[in-house]
């Protein structure tokens, strides 16, 4: 059995076979695919395709680092009310961004602080993201995990000390599709680390592993990243399979 810690199923790539999509990827053993949220604009489409396969599909609420705007106030308020209407699994993908745009780097830092206490307040794990700002968002992660915030690194692709920093707060790396591209890094940081602190995840439609790379990714194409894991840890697929599985249940439960 594989898990996906974090896939966008439900957005509009997807629209016209989403049932095939997750037959597939049952077919293939992902028995269950996280879904983060971007910002108040795909919530309808997210809970839509939780509610069609609940077995399969877990909804996170949060706001995306990248949909930090002027109006970043009104979506941490719309997140606020999701995480108190129902139950959620975590809350993400939230984090820091600064790769395109630090116009609302001071924003981002707050949405991301506030979405961290919340995910204290309702005792659920978070989904980070982060790129080009790996240290910071790693130093504003610190004093909440501290608390016993707990989490994942998504779409992993920092250095081994970056990554021996994210294991010592007790949270896990996501390890996706990069992992199968040639001169990343991310393979050489993950055979001297091993998978004890390793989930496995596609961002689909986004970084489709080789041989897909380019291509619209979908859940089951996480064959190939364990695969790849397999060979870069000298073990089996079935141990990949085992203890990523594993690590996924204990940080995201059910």
């Amino acid at each position: 059995m594989l898990v996906d810690t974090h896939t966008h199923i439900y957005l509009n790539e997807f629209d016209s076979n989403v049932q095939e999509i997750i037959t597939t990827a049952t077919l293939n053993g992902v028995a269950t695919m996280y879904m983060p949220a971007i910002d108040s604009t795909t919530y309808a489409q997210l809970l839509q395709v939780e509610a069609l396969y609940p077995v399969q599909c877990k909804a996170m609420a949060g706001l995306h680092p990248c949909s930090v705007q002027a109006n970043y106030k009104h979506e941490l308020a719309y997140v606020a009310a999701q995480l108190a209407s129902r139950k959620y699994i975590a809350i993400g993908e939230i984090g820091l961004d600064y790769h395109w745009d630090t116009s609302f780097a001071k924003q981002q830092i707050i949405a991301f602080e506030t979405q961290m206490q919340w995910a204290l307040d309702y005792n659920i794990p978070i989904s980070i993201h982060t790129r080009n700002a790996m240290q910071a968002t790693i130093e504003l992660v610190k004093p909440f995990a501290r608390k016993g915030l707990q989490g994942i690194f998504h779409c992993f692709s920092g250095s081994i000390e970056s990554a021996q920093e994210i294991i010592k707060m007790g949270f896990y790396l996501g390890i996706g599709g990069v992992v199968t591209y040639k001169n990343a890094g991310v393979a050489e940081v993950i055979a001297q680390l091993g998978l004890s602190h390793v989930v496995l995840e596609t961002d689909a439609p986004y970084l489709s592993p080789v041989p897909y790379r380019g291509k619209v990714n979908q859940p089951s194409y996480l064959t190939h990243i364990a695969h790849k894991l397999a060979a870069v840890t000298h073990t089996s697929y079935e141990q990949v399979a085992a203890i990523t599985t594993s690590n996924a249940i204990a940080v995201l439960g059910a």
